[in-house]
């Protein structure tokens, strides 16, 4: 057997694996959908805790948000209409454009992000099958009063009235970006404990992951183009704030700056704790961010006419 042939013969083996995982994956989950309907028809009561096809839905709704915010970005066009449908209410992403990249690097990280968080909404989708939910009214555009404005406002990067277009300029993408990815990690983090299966639980470990690579980079190239220009890490930072301010009491959410340590300062690419672990984010309080808000509510900000599934519900704060 040539080499050629030899390297053939593992990328198909590769490619059954793949297709056996996802198979399994889909089965699996089929089979938690049924005994879950089960449950629902013996319970007198709605089930209190949800499933794993809540959970894996729930973030479902989210890669919605980031893969078409990144296709717009990268590519100049929402994510492809086949992988849209599902149950729930069918909505549209709008507002977004192409942006007009001048540093080559970005460019190109934003496309390698976009293809990922395609691929994730394509997992999802094909792993819950009918389960899927459609892609709900995602608000990514540009206007004074869309959710990119309202909260670039709510960091102070903008005045009153004013608006932030995500897609004018390499920082402005950044700032943006910084906006989700963050959220993103802390997300599949605190939704971990929910999944029992552990089949699911490993397949949402894989896009975790994925996650924290994507914040990474965004967090690496805004601390290095913020050495330059301060005010781009002044903004990031103030984006954490924001953050901070609508998911709860604790002030979990960090900043780019640096730190201080006992030899002087590091960077601060990784937000961590003390034992140097990511930390979480409950459903209700990534609601809160997505929806920019500190109330008990269904829809808002990115998500006008709210997520679609059963986990919907953002968390009141004091």
């Amino acid at each position: 057997m040539t080499q050629s042939e030899q390297l053939v013969e593992a990328l198909d083996a590769r490619v059954t694996r793949r297709n056996e995982r996802r198979e399994l994956f889909r089965m699996v989950l089929g089979a938690a959908a049924v005994g879950g309907a089960f449950a629902y028809a013996d319970a007198a009561s709605a089930q209190t805790a949800p499933s794993d096809a809540d959970v894996l839905n729930f973030a479902l709704n989210l890669e919605y948000l980031e893969a078409n915010f990144y296709s717009f970005a990268a590519f100049g066009t929402a994510i492809n209409s086949s992988l849209t449908s599902g149950t729930g209410t069918l909505g549209s992403a709008t507002g977004g454009r192409a942006v007009a990249f001048q540093d080559p690097l970005v460019a190109q990280y934003a496309k390698e992000i976009a293809q990922d968080e395609i691929a994730h909404v394509a997992f999802l989708r094909s792993a819950l099958g009918s389960a899927a939910v459609a892609q709900p009214a995602i608000d990514v555009g540009t206007s004074a009063t869309g959710a990119f404005s309202s909260a670039a406002r709510a960091a102070g990067l903008v005045g009153t009235n004013q608006s932030f277009d995500p897609y004018a300029s390499d920082n402005n993408f950044l700032l943006a970006s910084f906006i989700f990815e963050d959220v993103g990690v802390t997300a599949y983090k605190g939704a971990s404990p929910l999944i029992t299966n552990k089949t699911f639980l490993e397949a949402a470990a894989g896009i975790l992951a994925a996650e924290a690579y994507h914040a990474a980079i965004v967090r690496t190239v805004l601390y290095q183009k913020g050495i330059a220009t301060p005010s781009l890490r002044t903004s990031a930072d103030a984006i954490s704030n924001a953050r901070d301010s609508l998911d709860g009491s604790s002030d979990d959410d960090q900043g780019i700056s640096p730190v201080t340590i006992s030899s002087g300062t590091a960077s601060n690419i990784v937000p961590v704790d003390s034992n140097g672990l990511a930390y979480s984010r409950s459903t209700g309080a990534v609601l809160n961010i997505v929806y920019l808000t500190k109330a008990a509510v269904t829809m808002g900000g990115f998500f006008p006419a709210g997520v679609n599934g059963s986990i919907r519900t953002s968390t009141a704060q004091a």
